[in-house]
């Protein structure tokens, strides 16, 4: 790919690419990734044959020259390009380089994971120093709204780990807490009766790895789901823990399960405090812990914002808008009011 013209400030850029095999999963179907560039970047994109005019102020006409580059070159390397790639490249295009400079950083330039089913990609900035994170560091806080990709990313991380035989094991836990609602009595032997609540993480699974290795891992126990009861008394080796919905522990149970790591292990801890679920007067555990480990080492602590999310884009409007109300409100930023 490359550009033909070198335009004035009121000039349209013109991009040519070389693979016209390419462009209608850089197009997208009916043309609707283009559309979604134009809608939300403030561009005028006209393709024809293999250049596509990108018309716009200058600094939207960059960045969207941004976009289509970094997609063009994500195809090119064999990935396909989704909406939610599209939607990614957008908000990389708008965010502070690694250096700190405007412009944003390119698909191709960020770490991706590789799990048998798919590769998958940061498709925000904080997405993608959360990678870098998890690979640097022994323990990991995830905190932040939902929708930003705290636990799917964490969990590609753990099948990568396994597949390439960093670790033996992938345990993963969240406390069984009932959000808001009274389930009453939960028929079933005891794995019926928590897999409600461990869902999220099955779903992650069967989403990276094919179905009968997710049976066969389960079965042979080197993939754990269970509920964070599970964890007392044990030492976690050769192991990648994921503690997800880490809000709604108590802080007994978070120093109980912090103090579980084992040779040879990672932790990943996930939350949001926002939208804790404990009783009344019961203080949350990952607020207490984000408190009490401040500044340890070996410790990091990564932290999601509204602008993250990266689910459908009114999910990242009713995030901010709830957010905006907490604070006119002046509640806490993260609690959601009550600090507990």
């Amino acid at each position: 790919m490359s550009d033909l013209s070198t335009p004035t400030s009121k000039e349209p850029i013109i991009l040519d690419f070389a693979d016209n095999r390419l462009l209608p999963a850089l197009f997208g179907e009916h043309d609707r990734h283009l559309s979604r560039i134009e809608q939300q970047m403030g561009v005028s994109l006209t393709p024809r044959g293999n250049r596509v005019a990108v018309a716009g102020r200058p600094e939207q006409r960059d960045a969207a020259r941004h976009v289509l580059r970094s997609l063009y070159n994500r195809l090119e390397r064999g990935e396909p390009v989704e909406v939610g790639d599209v939607d990614g490249a957008i908000r990389l295009a708008g965010a502070p380089s690694a250096k700190g400079a405007p412009g944003g950083e390119s698909l191709s330039d960020l770490p991706m994971v590789r799990t048998r089913k798919r590769n998958i990609a940061p498709r925000s900035a904080t997405q993608a120093q959360y990678l870098s994170e998890l690979q640097k560091h022994e323990l990991v806080f995830g905190i932040g709204p939902a929708g930003t990709g705290k636990t799917y990313m964490a969990v590609a991380v753990a099948v990568a780990m396994k597949l390439s035989g960093q670790v033996d094991r992938i345990i993963l836990s969240r406390p069984a807490v009932e959000a808001g609602e009274r389930l009453g009595f939960l028929p079933g032997d005891m794995r019926e009766k928590i897999d409600p609540y461990l869902r999220p993480l099955y779903d992650a699974l069967y989403d990276m790895l094919p179905g009968e290795q997710v049976v066969k891992l389960l079965e042979s126990g080197e993939i754990e789901v269970a509920p964070l009861a599970f964890m007392r008394g044990r030492t976690l080796s050769n192991a990648i823990v994921i503690l997800d919905e880490a809000q709604n522990t108590s802080p007994v149970q978070m120093k109980m399960l912090l103090t579980r790591l084992g040779e040879n292990s990672r932790m990943v801890v996930t939350g949001d405090l926002s939208q804790i679920d404990l009783p009344i007067g019961v203080p949350s555990g990952l607020r207490d812990a984000l408190s009490i480990l401040d500044g340890v080492e070996g410790i990091s602590v990564v932290r999601f914002g509204d602008a993250d999310v990266v689910r459908h884009p009114l999910v990242t409007r009713i995030v901010k808008a709830y957010g905006a109300r907490d604070r006119d409100l002046g509640l806490d930023a993260h609690g959601g009011g009550r600090k507990r």
